[in-house]
C-alpha cells in the first residue's frame, strides 16, 4: 500500500503549480490603469485582449501559457486599483454592472475578500464567484441558445456567449477558468487540490473587473436585440428529512471534531486552514460557507484514501491537460480507468459509500457538489441540516481514515453516536431506496382504508332503489387470490431465510404487516446491474399507479358520503357510490396484493445476473401487463370515470395473469376455481 511518509507540500502538479502559482507573477512591464479602466468605470476590452495570445496552428486555439504570463501584469495593476478602494467606492463605482448576475452582494464579498487577512478568504470567494458567474453566464446563454452546457468549459466555448459578448472577450475568460491548460481556477479549487495560499488574490480582482465588464457589454447588446435576461430559479434542497441520518451537530460535535482533524490522516496537513475555517463557520452559522470549504476538502481526503489503497500516488496531484483528474466519480466508481477493481468502496464498507452516493452522485438526490459549483442554490438561503449533514459525514471519514499510533479514541460519546449512526444506513435516493419509500406511502394509504366513512346496511337500504351489493366475481376469485399469495410466499423464500406460512397471510391487513417487515431489509445498492435497474424502474411505476389508485378511492369515499349525508345524490350517482362501497374490501385486498408482489420482486432482482435472456425479457412483459392493469385502474376509479363493474372484470384478468406467469416460470401450480 501507498503511504504518504513525508509532509505533502502542494497537491498541484509541477505544470500546474507553475501555472498558478508563478506564471503570472512573473515581473514586467504593468500597464497603467487608465488603459484598463476608465476614471467613469467603464472596462477596455480592446487593451485586455490585446495580451491574449494563440497558437499558429489556429486562429482560437489559445496560448495559454503565453496568455496567463502577459495577463499576469494585468492583472497586477486592477488588483493595485481596487485595494485602493473601500467597500463603498467599489460599490459605486461597479455595483451597478454586477446586477445581470443577480447576485451583487457576492461580487462586493469577494471584493471585501482581498484584503482579508483570513487564510481561506480568498479560495472561498473564489469559489462564489466562479460558481455565481457560470450560473449568470448560463442565464444569458438562454437568451439565444436552448439548452445550456452543464460544463463551464463548454459554455464559455460556446458560439451563442462569443455572439454575445465577442470572441476575444469569451477567451479572456477561457485563460482564467476555461480548460485543464489553463489557470483552471474554478476546478483545482473546487475538486480540493489548490492550497489556501497557492491562489493569488490578484486573480479575484481581475475576475471582478471582467465580471463588471461582462456586464457593461451585456447591458448594449440587450438594448440592441431587444432581449430581455431571465434568471432561473434556484433549485431546493428539499431532501432534507431523507437525509436524515446523523444526530444534529451541536456544539460538542463540533469540538469533537475540531480535536481529530488533526489527528486523521484523511486530512492532508497543508488543507488544515479549510477544515477549521468551515468548522468556524459553522460555528458562525454561515453554513453555506461551511459547506463550500468542506465538500472539496472531503473529495481531497478521499482522493488520498483513494491512492492509499488502491497503491497509486500519482493520483494525487491534479492531473495534466492529457489525463483525467481524480474526482468523485473516479474515487467512488467500481473500477478504475485501467479496469482493475477499486479498493475504495470495501475499504470504507457499503453504508458510507451509499451515504457519498446519496450526497453527491444520484440523480433523484441532493447532488450537492454538482448544484452548489454550478451557482443553482441560493447560498443565502441555504439549510442549516445540510451543512450539519456534511460536517457529521466528515467525522465519520475522519474517524474512518486513521492507522497505528494515530488511532482516534471513541471516548466522546457524540463521536460514538455519530459513527456508529451510519452503521445500518440504505441508500434512500438509489431507485432502490426511492421504491422501499413508494411502498411505504403505499402501505401507509392502504392501512387508512378502514377509516374511511361509509353509511350503514341499513342506511344504505332506507334511500329507495339502492342495492348494497358487491362484485359477484368475489368469491369466484378467492380460491385464485389465496394460490396468488402462497405462489408470492414460495418465490419469496427464494431469497428470504425464514420460513413463512402462506395462510398466514390471505388477510390483507397481514400481508402489509409483511411489506412493513420486508421493507426494513437491507438492500446494498452499490453499482446494480442494468437489468436490476430497469426491473426497479418498472417495479416503481406499478408502486406508482397503486398509490393513486388508493388515494383516489379514499378521496372519492370521503366526497361521495358527505354528498350522501347532504343527500345531494342523484339516484344513478347513489347506485355507483354504493357499488364503489362494495368493492372496497375487494380492491382493498387487490392492491394488498399487489404491494406484496411489488415488494417480493424487488427482493427477487436483488439476484438477477447482468445479462439478458429470454426469460429475462418474458420477466420484463409480465411486469408490463401489471403496469397496465395498475395504469387502467387508475382510469377506472378517476372521480370522472367510477367504473366499477369494468374494474372488477379488468382485476379478474390481471390475476389470471399472474397466475399464468407463476405457473410457467417459477413452476408453481395455483389451483383455483375459475
Amino acid at each position: 500500500m501507498a503511504i504518504y511518509n513525508n509532509p505533502i507540500k502542494t497537491c498541484l502538479s509541477a505544470e500546474v503549480h507553475h501555472m498558478v502559482c508563478r506564471l503570472g507573477l512573473i515581473e514586467l512591464n504593468s500597464p497603467e490603469l487608465e488603459h484598463i479602466v476608465t476614471v467613469s468605470g467603464e472596462i477596455c476590452w480592446e487593451a485586455i485582449t490585446y495580451y491574449l495570445r494563440t497558437r499558429d496552428t489556429e486562429e482560437h486555439d489559445l496560448d495559454y501559457v503565453e496568455s496567463v504570463r502577459l495577463l499576469g501584469p494585468v492583472c497586477k495593476t486592477v488588483h493595485v486599483h481596487l485595494l485602493s478602494l473601500n467597500t463603498q467606492q467599489f460599490n459605486n463605482q461597479y455595483g451597478l454592472w454586477f446586477k445581470w448576475t443577480n447576485n451583487t452582494e457576492l461580487f462586493v464579498e469577494a471584493f471585501e475578500a482581498i484584503r482579508n487577512s483570513q487564510y481561506t478568504a480568498v479560495p472561498l470567494s473564489m469559489m462564489k464567484l466562479t460558481a455565481c458567474l457560470e450560473r449568470a453566464l448560463g442565464d444569458v446563454f438562454l437568451t439565444v441558445g436552448k439548452e445550456c452546457p452543464f460544463l463551464l468549459r463548454d459554455l464559455l466555448a460556446s458560439q451563442e456567449l462569443a455572439a454575445i459578448f465577442g470572441q476575444n472577450v469569451m477567451n479572456v475568460l477561457r485563460v482564467f477558468l476555461g480548460s485543464p491548460q489553463s489557470l483552471n481556477l474554478r476546478n483545482i479549487l473546487w475538486h480540493g487540490f489548490a492550497a489556501p495560499p497557492e491562489i493569488p488574490p490578484m486573480y479575484i480582482s481581475m475576475l471582478l473587473i471582467l465580471t463588471a465588464g461582462l456586464g457593461q457589454k451585456l447591458k448594449d447588446v440587450l438594448a440592441c436585440r431587444n432581449l430581455s435576461l431571465l434568471h432561473r430559479p434556484y433549485f431546493k434542497l428539499t431532501q432534507l428529512k431523507e437525509l436524515a441520518v446523523f444526530p444534529d451537530i451541536n456544539e460538542e460535535a463540533i469540538a469533537a471534531a475540531e480535536a481529530i482533524i488533526e489527528k486523521s490522516d484523511f486530512v492532508v496537513e497543508i488543507m488544515l486552514p479549510y477544515w477549521k475555517d468551515a468548522l468556524a463557520a459553522y460555528k458562525d452559522q454561515r453554513y453555506a460557507d461551511c459547506t463550500i470549504l468542506l465538500l472539496p476538502q472531503l473529495e481531497m481526503g478521499l482522493r488520498k484514501f483513494f491512492t492509499i489503497v488502491n497503491n497509486c500516488p500519482n493520483r494525487l496531484l491534479t492531473a495534466e491537460s492529457t489525463t483525467l483528474y481524480t474526482t468523485f466519480d473516479e474515487i467512488l466508481a467500481k473500477y478504475l480507468d485501467n479496469g482493475v477493481i477499486n479498493h475504495l468502496p470495501t475499504a470504507l464498507g457499503n453504508p458510507i459509500m451509499e451515504i457519498l452516493w446519496d450526497l453527491l452522485n444520484h440523480q433523484e438526490g441532493p447532488r450537492l457538489r454538482d448544484h452548489l459549483s454550478h451557482g443553482e442554490i441560493d447560498l443565502k438561503l441555504f439549510p442549516r441540516e445540510m451543512a450539519s449533514h456534511l460536517v457529521a459525514l466528515a467525522v465519520v471519514l475522519l474517524h474512518h481514515c486513521h492507522r497505528g499510533a494515530n488511532g482516534i479514541s471513541m471516548e466522546s460519546e457524540c463521536l460514538k453516536t455519530i459513527v456508529c449512526s451510519t452503521h445500518s444506513y440504505c441508500s434512500r435516493f438509489h431507485p432502490v431506496g426511492k421504491l422501499k419509500q413508494q411502498l411505504r406511502c403505499c402501505l401507509e394509504s392502504l392501512q387508512k382504508w378502514g377509516e374511511m366513512p361509509r353509511p350503514t346496511l341499513e342506511q344504505a337500504l332506507d334511500r329507495p332503489g339502492s342495492d348494497y351489493s358487491g362484485p359477484t366475481t368475489q368469491t369466484v376469485h378467492q380460491s385464485l387470490m389465496e394460490g396468488l399469495v402462497s405462489a408470492l410466499i414460495n418465490r419469496l423464500q427464494v431469497v428470504y431465510d425464514e420460513d413463512f406460512d402462506p395462510l398466514h397471510y390471505l388477510l390483507a391487513e397481514k400481508q402489509l404487516r409483511l411489506v412493513a417487515k420486508l421493507l426494513t431489509n437491507r438492500i446494498c445498492t452499490l453499482y446494480c446491474p442494468r437489468v436490476v435497474l430497469e426491473v426497479v424502474s418498472l417495479l416503481r411505476k406499478i408502486a406508482s399507479q397503486c398509490l393513486t389508485v388508493s388515494q383516489q378511492i379514499m378521496h372519492g369515499v370521503v366526497s361521495r358520503h358527505q354528498q350522501w349525508l347532504s343527500k345531494s345524490l342523484r339516484s344513478r350517482q347513489r347506485q355507483n357510490y354504493l357499488r364503489m362501497l362494495g368493492s372496497i374490501q375487494y380492491l382493498h385486498h387487490i392492491f394488498s396484493l399487489l404491494t406484496l408482489l411489488v415488494t417480493v420482486e424487488l427482493l427477487n432482482a436483488q439476484t438477477m445476473k447482468d445479462e439478458v435472456s429470454s426469460e429475462y425479457h418474458c420477466y420484463l412483459k409480465f411486469l408490463k401487463s401489471v403496469l397496465q392493469y395498475t395504469e387502467n385502474m387508475v382510469t377506472y376509479t378517476s372521480p370522472d370515470k367510477n367504473k366499477w363493474n369494468e374494474s372488477w372484470d379488468l382485476t379478474e384478468k390481471m390475476l389470471l395473469k399472474v397466475k399464468n406467469f407463476y405457473n410457467k416460470w417459477y413452476n408453481i401450480t395455483i389451483d383455483c376455481a375459475t
